[in-house]
Parts: C-alpha cells; structure tokens; sequence
C-alpha cells in the first residue's frame, strides 16, 4: 500500500526537517552579558559527581527573566534532585536546551515556545541551593558527532554536548 510506504518516510523528513530548520540561539538571562559566566566553565573539572561541568552557569539577581534561547517544544518542565527547577526544550537541529537551578518556571509541557520568550527566572534550586543565583545552560545533540570527541576527562561525552557559550559570544 502508498500509505505505508508514505509513513515509513515520514520518520526520515522529520528527521531531515529538524536539521533544515535553522538556529539562532538568544541569550537566555534576561540583561546578561559575556562577563556573567566563567569563558572557561564548560568542561571544567572537578565539577561535584558530575566529573565535568556540562554547561555554563550564567550568573544574575534571583527572579531575573531566562528565556528560551531558541524555538521549539518544551519536552519536561518540573523538578529533578541536582537541576532543581528545571525546563528542557526540543530545538532545531534535534538539539535539547536545558534550563536549570530556576526559581520558578513560566511554561508548560508539550507546548510552543518561541526565542526570546520567557520560560522562568533566575534561582538557586537543586544542587545550586545556598550558591550565588544563576541559570546552568546546556546544549545537547541527540544525533552525536563522533569528531567532537577528545582527551580529556569524560572527552567521550562531548559527542554529546555543546559549549553554549560559543553561540552566545557569536563565534
């Protein structure tokens, strides 16, 4: 039948669709600028039972506006032990941006949301309770890039895992 032959392209122009869809990633802390988060914060280790630290912490006053950096679909929003209040958003390129340490969160799940629109605020929950507020911001492939791979500790996860603070410094 064409109908079955059709569905079992569909998975393949979805998949081709999230890699066309261009990217354009916004800074997520509402007035924040390069000098509010450590250049070298990715990867850096010792970094808890974490090892490596898989993103960047992007400091700012409790209950400042984190938006969403790109445009996609909220996949989770809710509470884990070391995010604290966290929202994780499916954007182009079958890439994950996740949003964590909130103070509160503003969206829902399985739901729209556009760049620049405002997902939450600037917290200390989680692992971050008591620490200086700030948003920890990470990017994270689900289609792995094997050349991104290095020596250093955990280098093997970095097929995974993108330095955010490459994108919002423009390089």
């Amino acid at each position: 039948m064409k109908i079955k032959r059709y569905l079992l392209l569909l998975p393949a122009l979805l998949l081709i669709a999230g890699f066309a869809m261009p990217e354009r990633i916004s800074m997520p802390v509402a007035g924040a600028v390069q000098r509010d988060w450590h250049p070298d914060s990715f990867w850096y280790e010792p970094w808890g039972s974490s090892g490596v630290h898989k993103g960047i912490d992007i400091f700012a006053h409790k209950g400042t506006a984190v938006t969403s950096t790109t445009t996609g679909i909220v996949l989770y929003q809710g509470e884990i032990a070391k995010g604290g209040k966290v929202v994780l958003v499916l954007g182009p390129k079958w890439r994950l941006h996740y949003f964590s340490h909130l103070n509160n969160i503003n969206v829902t799940g399985f739901t729209a949301v556009r760049s620049g629109e405002v997902i939450g605020s600037v917290g200390d929950s989680g692992n971050a309770k008591g620490k200086p507020p700030h948003l920890h911001y990470s990017i994270v492939r689900l289609i792995p890039a094997p050349l991104a791979i290095d020596g250093s500790s955990q280098g093997y996860k970095k097929m995974f895992y993108i330095d955010p603070g490459n994108y919002l410094v423009g390089k």
